[in-house]
């Protein structure tokens, strides 16, 4: 009988890869996430230093400024991204790279990748995906934001909320209403944010996150050329959806490397801190807590690995992304809430790691498809 062999995603690029995005995070970022979640926000000049070291063109056509490289590496990117404790600085870079851009990588014009995506591969331009709506999060199909066409231009009028990167974006991946009621009816559009009648109606208030600007986005008669409109008129749901997939993946990947970094950091001030004579993570019912955690983050780890194996191969994923999302996202909660516990008082201190990463992960089961909607897709896959 032929022995198996162990599936191995990562060659020794994917981990030189790892190792310099991790030097990065370590060592440039994670000494200033203090500061940038009292500040409110990060250094804009960062999208640039993101952009010289490639991390927001990972998967993108090299003729635009990408690397051309396959999704293990982005993976790797994510996982090591955590290292900079600061959760809305790793949001709003995963927006720029993984999220707003890709759709137009896929779908647009040359001129439109020669205006919005090559800038934002290099971090000379912010951009945004403006998808959600004060009466449609998760129920895409309800986007009421509308463009009509005059001509050959579009005239857009609407409202968006809840986007990361909204405040200080120069351009959006927009989603419009361009036909009837519906999903049928909905697009996407590219969207220069310097257009007369846009405005930012505030940047919004979070419970973590602190440092990424989310913003409410007001549209008044803004009027673009019907050229900006990505791919086919109101085939957007389907391309919404489509790139939701990698969204999710991504979360469900920070998740996991969450949880471990939390679990890696609980376990070393387990030996040092004492009580009764003994390192308190000695006690065996934190040795029996974190060893439960940390077999669920392996398990959680390899069902994101199974998702991005057929991500990565252009595969249909949405159930295993799903459920990925849905497992990871919610392991992280425990993770975070135990390991604050685990650090008492000192755990309590908004000035500490593991507040800063309870705050942050909560937004993962809401952000990009909420764990309730996770279950809804895995049920109706699922024939249920």
């Amino acid at each position: 009988m032929s022995s198996a062999v162990a599936f191995e995603p990562f060659s020794e690029e994917h981990q030189a890869f790892r190792r310099t995005v991790r030097k990065f995070a370590e060592e440039e970022l994670a000494p200033h996430a203090r500061e940038w979640d009292e500040a409110g926000e990060f250094p804009r000049a960062l999208f640039r230093r993101f952009g010289e070291l490639g991390l927001l063109g990972i998967r993108h056509d090299p003729a635009w400024g990408g690397s051309g490289l396959d999704y293990w590496y982005v993976v790797a990117y994510a996982e090591e991204l955590v290292r900079c404790k600061n959760g809305g600085l790793g949001t709003a870079m995963l927006v720029q790279g993984e999220m707003a851009t890709p759709i137009i990588g896929e779908l647009g014009t040359d001129e439109q990748k020669r205006e919005f995506l090559a800038p934002a591969l290099a971090g000379e331009k912010v951009a945004a995906l403006a998808i959600s709506e004060p009466n449609a999060g998760s129920d895409v199909a309800s986007i009421i934001t509308s463009a009509r066409r005059d001509g050959d231009e579009l005239v857009i009028n609407g409202s968006k909320i809840w986007i990361s990167n909204g405040a200080r974006a120069d351009f959006l991946t927009l989603a419009v209403r361009t036909g009837q009621p519906g999903y049928g009816g909905l697009s996407l559009c590219t969207f220069p944010t310097d257009v007369k009648g846009y405005s930012v109606g505030k940047k919004l208030e979070k419970v973590g996150n602190l440092s990424s600007d989310t913003a409410i986005l007001h549209f008044d008669d803004c009027r673009i050329p019907a050229r900006w409109l990505l791919g086919e008129e109101n085939q957007g749901f389907f391309q919404i959806m489509t790139g939701f997939q990698g969204e999710r993946l991504v979360a469900a990947l920070t998740a996991v490397a969450g949880a471990q970094l939390m679990l890696e950091q609980a376990m070393a001030y387990g030996q040092e801190r004492t009580a009764f004579g003994r390192p308190i993570g000695s006690f065996q019912v934190w040795r029996h807590k974190f060893a439960e955690h940390l077999a669920a983050v392996e398990a959680a780890r390899w069902l994101s690995y199974r998702a991005a194996d057929l991500f990565n191969r252009q595969q249909v994923a949405v159930k295993e992304i799903s459920m990925a999302k849905l497992v990871a996202c919610d392991l992280v909660q425990d993770v975070a809430y135990d390991c604050m516990q685990f650090h008492g008082g000192l755990g309590y201190m908004v000035e500490s790691d593991i507040a800063r990463a309870w705050r942050d992960v909560r937004a993962l089961p809401i952000a990009g498809g909420s764990a309730e909607i996770m279950k809804e897709i895995i049920s109706k896959l699922a024939g249920l």
